[in-house]
């Protein structure tokens, strides 16, 4: 069995907080990162302006903000697969204390 190892080729922002990802398979991603942006990593993210200052990992493949947030490239290549759990995850921070 063979497993897909992700990696962020490139991205274009696309609306507020809204990401075109592209992937070394050739596939692509529309994520909006807004549901998840809580807790104290990725809460900052929702200024746009620290948004904005995305970037691509050059060592792992992945993106990266300036605070030291970021997204495993397996996880942003799935994202429908995830986003449930994700936004139930940054719920649960919007809830506890800091």
């Amino acid at each position: 069995m063979t497993h897909l190892i992700c990696r962020v080729r490139s991205f274009q922002i696309e609306a507020p907080f809204t990401l075109r990802v592209h992937f070394n398979d050739n596939t692509e991603q529309l994520i909006d990162f807004h549901p998840v942006l809580a807790g104290a990593l990725f809460g900052p993210l929702r200024d746009l302006a620290i948004f904005n200052q995305v970037k691509i990992d050059l060592e792992v493949h992945t993106l990266v903000w300036p605070n030291g947030a970021d997204f495993d490239p397996a996880t942003l290549h799935d994202w429908p697969q995830h986003i449930q759990a994700l936004v139930a995850r940054a719920k649960q921070w919007q809830l506890s204390p800091t």
